[in-house]
């Protein structure tokens, strides 16, 4: 394939852009806000599940209190009661309602020590249902700045995209069909396009050539298209490729 020198130098301006693609598409991927918002998500779900957790402790708590309440409630209607009947009773049944009334008194004594060990520890559960809800508040802010800061860079990384795919049509626009359709064959294997070739050395594989490849380079035409052996790259030769 023949292209003229000065054409094939083009190829050197397409390599760059598609470098530059190349080099934002990798970013794109391996950004490491991506990383931070996986880790992120897993330590948000974690907090969430903490918070459930000691919510529903603190709401098992309450349950248990308000069924304490009410069954002092009850025994204080039955000692209020009694009480009442105690006042009008005879003298053997003022007898058993007073052992009634020492037996409630007892038990309203055993609920009511109950009911203040359990407000106890659902004050100490608050607390930590309050530093459950901070930890979980602080692990949203952790994602939503992990994530604030990969738009940012997306965004970023989107103008370099649209200037470069700009730069490429505008590039693609001045070369050969045929030149062109060699390029994205090479391209398409994983190796670079095209490439300068700087002091006998490739620019695309960055290994020098033997002397039988540059005599043959030498020999070459000036506007034939040269390969590396090594990588397959075009070759584009001029002043600086040490022939």
């Amino acid at each position: 394939m023949k292209a003229d020198p000065a054409v094939q130098k083009r190829l050197l301006d397409l390599a760059e852009v598609d470098a530059e693609l190349n080099r934002a598409t990798h970013r794109r991927r391996t950004l490491p806000e991506l990383a931070e918002i996986v880790t992120a998500e897993t330590e948000l779900r974690t907090r969430k599940d903490a918070v459930v957790a000691v919510e529903t402790t603190l709401a098992d708590l309450d349950r248990d209190a308000k069924r304490l309440d009410s069954e002092i409630d009850q025994v204080r209607a039955r000692e209020e009661r009694d009480r009442t009947l105690l006042n009008s009773a005879d003298a053997k049944r003022s007898v058993d309602l007073q052992h009634e009334l020492e037996t409630l008194a007892r038990r309203r004594g055993i609920l009511e020590d109950e009911s203040l060990e359990l407000m106890e520890r659902r004050e100490a559960v608050e607390m930590d249902v309050q530093h459950a809800r901070a930890q979980d508040g602080l692990a949203q802010e952790k994602l939503a700045d992990a994530q604030r800061r990969r738009d940012e860079a997306f965004a970023d990384l989107e103008t370099i995209e649209a200037r470069s795919g700009d730069r490429r049509k505008t590039v693609l626009a001045g070369l050969p069909t045929d030149l062109v359709t060699l390029y994205e064959r090479i391209r398409s294997k994983g190796g670079t396009g095209a490439a300068l070739l700087k002091a006998r050395r490739c620019g695309a594989c960055r290994l020098e050539l033997d002397r039988i490849a540059m005599s043959k380079l030498k020999e070459a035409a000036r506007d034939e298209v040269a390969r590396c052996e090594e990588c397959g790259a075009i070759l584009v030769r001029t002043a600086e490729s040490g022939l």
